[in-house]
């Protein structure tokens, strides 16, 4: 390697670092930016739909605007039901509570594994619940910063959806001299929207047969583990074992290790159903990502995004590779490490491939002789 080579590969990853680190201070600006980008890609075929049917653009806008801000109470009504049904556990875990023998299993299994000396129910009655509670109140404090992310999303959801139909007569003012670069942005919404289609539809069957399941079972706050096991379908890979993991430690202190085993069952068969065989046959052309980059993405737009970073890391990941990536011949190779199926060189015209065959023929001196005659 060359010593400009070097010195190049250093300067690109020196920016690329302050970059990531521009990031992470300004996540909490960046964060609701990302989910209102999301969120109006999601909605705006609704006012092209419009458009195409010769109404206005400023309705279609609305629609747009109409359509996002459901999703949005929908998203927040799904957070107040979960609220709720975790304020109802924290209860019946308080001390004179239905369930306050299984929150003293619980802090003794907790002391016992901090290696504290062993204690009954009422000595260990002062670990779990009040951990419970701080997260608890840790999270109504974050109330007005979610307030702030909400009130932020909104915004950027209204001047987004007034851009978002600026924007759709790009291809009519370029014309060609854009197209390629228009297909690709047409091409990355498209994925997005319908990875986000899919997964909600497959998230929506998951949850609801889950709490289903969890209720028949009588494992305790179904609603809860719904909800959790919905949100988790939007984290790739490790969302199956993060939604399962509450609510098997539950059922095993609720009913020892039947119920622990009934709920990995049911968990294993529907969501392993589901989402492992079923769901990439729908979204798997929509993704095009390897499991190791996925993965990769979870864990990076978490650390960089916070919780919000690994509910949008396949976008996140797909806006990054098509940013860094694609409109290149020399990226085809990387593109189709990271799983991108459509990433095939193009292939070679005649011309080339005769004088590719040409440069194959070996040299003969003979020939040679036998043409100079």
């Amino acid at each position: 390697m060359s010593r400009a080579a070097g010195t190049h590969i250093l300067v690109v990853l020196a920016c690329a670092t302050i970059a990531l680190a521009g990031l992470w201070l300004l996540r909490d600006v960046i964060a609701p930016l990302a989910v209102a980008l999301v969120v109006v890609v999601i909605c705006s075929p609704a006012s092209s739909a419009l458009v195409r049917r010769g109404w206005p653009q400023s309705l279609g806008v609305t629609a747009i605007v109409v359509l996002a801000y459901s999703v949005l109470l929908a998203m927040g009504w799904l957070l107040w039901i979960a609220g709720d049904q975790f304020a109802h556990l924290l209860g019946d875990l308080s001390p004179g509570g239905d369930l306050a023998p299984v929150a003293s299993q619980l802090d003794s299994w907790v002391l016992q594994g901090i290696g504290a000396p062993d204690a009954d129910g009422d000595n260990a009655a002062s670990v779990v619940v009040p951990a419970l509670i701080t997260v608890a109140r840790s999270v109504s404090g974050a109330v007005i910063g979610i307030a702030v992310a909400l009130f932020l999303v909104c915004a950027y959801v209204v001047v987004m959806a007034v851009d978002a139909g600026r924007y759709s007569h790009a291809s009519t003012v370029f014309g060609a001299r854009r197209a390629a670069t228009i297909a690709r942005i047409s091409r990355l919404n498209t994925n997005i929207r319908r990875y986000y289609v899919v997964n909600t539809v497959f998230g929506a069957i998951v949850a609801t047969l889950d709490g289903l399941a969890l209720w028949w079972l009588g494992v305790p706050a179904p609603v809860l583990w719904a909800v959790l096991a919905f949100v988790t379908n939007f984290i790739p890979n490790i969302g199956f074992v993060i939604g399962l993991v509450p609510p098997a430690i539950l059922a095993l202190l609720v009913g020892g290790w039947p119920l622990l085993l009934g709920v990995v069952v049911v968990y294993c068969v529907v969501n392993v159903l589901l989402q492992v065989f079923i769901q990439p046959l729908f979204v798997s052309d929509a993704v095009g990502l390897s499991l190791t980059l996925s993965f990769f993405g979870v864990v990076f737009w978490t650390v960089i995004m916070g919780p919000i970073g690994a509910l949008l890391a396949v976008p996140l990941t797909l806006v990054a590779r098509a940013l860094l990536l694609e409109g290149s011949e020399d990226t085809l190779w990387l593109r189709w490490v990271s799983g991108d199926r459509s990433a095939r060189p193009s292939p070679e015209p005649p011309s080339v491939r005769a004088v590719r065959a040409v440069r194959r023929i070996p040299w003969d001196p003979r020939r040679v002789r036998r043409w100079s005659r």
